[in-house]
């Protein structure tokens, strides 16, 4: 039996490719788990930076709370710091960046500084940070979001932080992809239907072909319980949503 944690997984390990350049930031559990997963299966020759500056580093294999530790430069190629992590993507030179957000809208824009109103909000969030540079910038920036409802897909985000050439969206319900300048619903999860979607959606969602993910494969579950034994995956799920 699988977890929304293991669908989301594979599914961004799925949109890799081999000797693509990947990077992931802070809070990032899942996206480590799929970066490292792809690693040992479909895209050996993945070029993986973390937020810490390794490259091509070793995922612990303990439970842990953070993916900006010093403990991810343990068998790295090399060091490349948050730096130049900017200026490679700023240059077209990075493949994927992951980030997230508080806030989507059917444009793909982000919000990920305030809800309310700006001078006077509700919850004033850490802002831009990476993902103001890096998804204008980055290839194909890939949004993942462990909560899926109507207060975090909107009709329009309180505050537009960052905007457009979003690639993907993933979420407990299904994949997102941009398609002239729209959110599409591309999939969705095996255990899900149309209608979760619809009614988790604030944003009048657009689909031409509904299909389901297929199934995570025997291999890929194989490997990432290797590479994740602890099932760090599975630790925004039980991180605390702002209300």
């Amino acid at each position: 039996m699988f977890t929304k944690a293991d669908y989301m997984t594979v599914a961004i390990s799925r949109m890799l490719v081999d000797n693509e350049t990947v990077f992931h930031g802070v809070s990032s559990p899942i996206p480590m788990c799929a970066i490292n997963l792809a690693r040992k299966t479909h895209a050996k020759n993945l070029i993986y930076v973390n937020i810490p500056g390794g490259v091509n580093g070793n995922m612990p294999k303990y439970e842990r709370t953070s993916t900006a530790g010093s403990d991810l430069l343990e068998g790295a190629n090399s060091y490349f710091p948050l730096s130049e992590v900017f200026d490679l993507s700023m240059r077209g030179k990075l493949d994927v960046a992951f980030l997230s957000g508080i806030q989507f809208d059917n444009k793909g824009n982000v919000n990920a500084s305030v809800i309310g109103d700006y001078k006077k909000p509700k919850v004033r969030l850490p802002g831009g940070a990476g993902s103001a540079v890096l998804i204008p910038t980055a290839k194909k920036p890939i949004i993942w979001r462990t909560k899926h409802d109507k207060r975090t897909f909107v009709e329009k985000c309180d505050f537009i932080t960052t905007k457009g050439n979003l690639h993907a969206i993933v979420t407990p319900l299904c994949i997102f992809k941009m398609k002239n300048g729209e959110i599409y619903l591309d999939k969705l999860m095996p255990d899900v239907t149309l209608e979760d979607v619809l009614k988790n959606t604030g944003f009048m969602v657009k689909y031409e072909k509904v299909e389901h993910m297929e199934e995570p494969t025997k291999e890929e579950i194989r490997w990432l319980n290797m590479i994740d034994p602890s099932r760090v995956r599975e630790m925004e799920f039980s991180w605390q949503e702002i209300d």
